[in-house]
């Protein structure tokens, strides 16, 4: 067989060509740490590969949002906390108010005191989120969501709750209402409330009327009650006696009407509701029950400032300050729970937060170890490749050159 200078010359210089690309490509796996340099080498590889790279992509902004989500609730917390400090300080004005020792003028102290207390309260009310927003606000995220009143404070967002995506599956509130924490604390004991009338005060009334309790809650109607009393002047005693009557069906309880004596103290009980009236009633003094309703602290407090600057001398003076003090008092017990209920809430958010970024951190690992199974090179066998490659190209570069040197024109001289 004759082969012609020129075939010998392109046969080698191929081989040679290709030996190089191989190492060539040798050298790139190995520089990159990668087995698929493009998609045609492992077209199933590198789609699997995408697929995964996107989920891990997800992952780490669920890792971001779960980052954002747990700074918002933060802040909540420690608005939480703050706000149910202050309450805590109100009751404790409260009780100090109550004290028989205490004369207007020391009141009126305290009542300025608790206006600093409203301007706190209403500074936590409205903290900023960090974000250009507001912590209560709701979706109006930036509206301020309290501004102050004369009768306390108005709310200026709205009912909605900001969500984010912290996993797959789940999504978190990062905020609250500031309704739902400041708005919804129901006055009484949480089904009636109970309260004298303003007129007893004039009349030099001195009854003091307790918070009361539900005994048969089947037998509640949800109707407005007032308890009335006649004082009759008596030698030695006067006669005192009340009158319960539904104001809303404008009927007395029990039907038909008849007069109780009264003893101070002693349970008054009727539509499943029991209660007690301390202390002297005048003739035509008056109480009522009516069913509990949601109150914002800012205006109970703002009521409590009003109340400590009303005159309290004498007899009828401290009765009307014991019931004031006592209703708001109970309002004040409400609105502290419904912070603690609110802030343990956000605790339970905090910690799944947590619990989640554990798993995500698992997930994460997960998907770091699909794509190295996918993607990593092998690197012993790779350079086992290369060195063995490299002596090839070598011994073909080797003969290559003694193959060319075999030409008759070496050999003519």
């Amino acid at each position: 067989m004759r082969i012609s200078t020129k075939s010998t010359f392109d046969i080698g210089s191929t081989q040679i060509n290709n030996l190089q690309a191989a190492l060539t490509r040798s050298q790139q796996q190995l520089s990159t740490n990668r087995r698929n340099l493009t998609p045609a080498d492992d077209p199933i590889a590198s789609s699997r590969a995408l697929e995964v790279l996107q989920s891990q992509s997800i992952n780490t902004q669920f890792v971001t949002n779960r980052s954002n989500a747990r700074n918002f609730l933060s802040q909540e917390e420690l608005a939480l906390k703050s706000s149910g400090d202050l309450i805590q300080d109100v009751q404790e004005l409260i009780v100090k108010a109550g004290s028989g020792g205490l004369k207007d003028i020391d009141r009126g102290s305290l009542a300025t005191e608790l206006e600093g207390r409203l301007n706190d309260l209403l500074a936590i009310a409205n903290t900023a989120d960090g974000a250009g927003g507001y912590l209560f606000s709701g979706f109006k995220s930036t509206t301020v969501p309290f501004s102050p009143t004369a009768t306390g404070a108005t709310y200026q967002g709205d009912q909605g709750q900001r969500v984010l995506q912290i996993g797959s599956a789940r999504t978190i509130p990062t905020s609250d209402a500031g309704s739902t924490v400041f708005e919804s604390n129901m006055t009484g004991n949480g089904t009636f409330v109970t309260a004298a009338a303003a007129g007893n005060y004039g009349r030099g009334g001195a009854g003091i009327i307790s918070g009361g309790t539900v005994t048969n809650p089947a037998a509640l109607t949800g109707h407005q009650y007032s308890i009335d009393f006649t004082v009759v002047p008596g030698v030695p005693t006067n006669t005192t006696t009340y009158l319960v009557t539904d104001t809303t069906l404008g009927v007395p309880v029990p039907s038909p009407a008849t007069p109780v004596p009264y003893v101070a103290g002693q349970s008054i009980s009727f539509d499943g509701m029991q209660l007690d009236i301390k202390g002297v009633p005048a003739n035509g003094d008056q109480f009522t029950l009516a069913p509990s309703a949601k109150e914002s602290v800012f205006k109970t407090i703002k009521d409590l400032v009003g109340v400590l600057r009303s005159p309290a001398e004498g007899a009828a003076g401290q009765a009307r300050l014991s019931n004031s003090l006592g209703a708001i008092h109970k309002i004040l017990d409400t609105a502290y729970d419904n912070v603690l209920s609110v802030r343990s809430e956000v605790g339970a958010r905090m910690k799944e937060i947590d619990y989640l970024e554990s798993s995500g951190e698992d997930l994460d690992l997960q998907y770091a170890t699909t794509l190295s199974d996918l993607q990593d090179l092998d690197v012993v066998k790779a350079i086992s490749l290369f060195t063995q490659q490299q002596t090839t190209l070598q011994a073909a570069q080797k003969s290559f050159t003694s193959m060319s040197n075999l030409s008759l024109f070496n050999y003519i001289s």
